[in-house]
């Protein structure tokens, strides 16, 4: 396959993955829960995988995939098998991705930048954790959200773009904190089934497209 072609198929998986992706979240409001519907969630962000997976030419190239593989993985095992699953499938794709950009940190940071990141962790760890009305769960769920926290800090210092990768980061966080809250006080409310899926989606297609265009960068040089 030459470059041309390559870049062509790779374009095409990008649009269909994003296509997979917007149309889960229609699918999701009139559809009845099924297998389908399962894998259909798992499309989006698997397709993303294949998209890195076929631009990848260095260690971070196939980081990035595996991030995404198992952000995949997560979506699906959360519908198939239960919260503690795919949270764990998610926990592996966060700690790949702080791998991943800790290897690419910004060579020079501003003080505001740094400030941001470095209370954007205790910040997400503690609203994580005072979130759930089952205070039973409060410590597994802060937990989760560590390393998650960890990866959004690192994504906003890292040399991928902050107006992709670092705010698709951020947008993830924020779709795991309205998971939080729909524990607890927006469990009656619609915005969680309304926001939550868009802000994921979004977030890791951004993340996604941030890296995977900085790195196809740093070739042609």
């Amino acid at each position: 396959m030459t470059e041309e072609s390559s870049a062509k198929a790779g374009g095409l998986v990008l649009l269909l993955a994003l296509f997979a992706g917007l149309s889960y979240y229609l699918a999701a409001q009139f559809m009845e829960p099924s297998a389908l519907l399962i894998a259909w969630k798992g499309v989006g962000v698997g397709l993303l995988a294949i998209w890195a997976a076929m631009q990848a030419r260095s260690v971070d190239g196939w980081l990035i995939a595996w991030v995404l593989g198992f952000g995949a993985t997560g979506d699906i095992a959360i519908e198939a098998l239960g919260m503690f699953e795919g949270g764990a499938a998610f926990m592996v794709g966060h700690l790949i991705a702080i791998t991943l950009f800790f290897r690419n940190r910004r060579a020079e940071t501003s003080l505001s930048q740094k400030a941001l990141a470095v209370l954007l962790v205790p910040a997400v760890i503690w609203i994580s954790w005072m979130l759930p009305g089952d205070r039973s769960m409060a410590t597994d769920i802060a937990l989760y959200a560590t390393p998650l926290a960890f990866m959004a800090a690192l994504a906003w210092l890292s040399r991928f773009s902050r107006y992709l990768t670092g705010i698709g980061a951020l947008l993830f966080v924020i779709s795991d904190l309205l998971i939080f809250a729909r524990m607890g006080p927006l469990a009656n409310s619609l915005i969680p089934d309304l926001l939550i899926w868009p802000l994921y989606f979004t977030g890791q297609a951004m993340i996604a497209i941030g890296v995977v265009r900085t790195l196809a960068a740093d070739r042609a040089q």
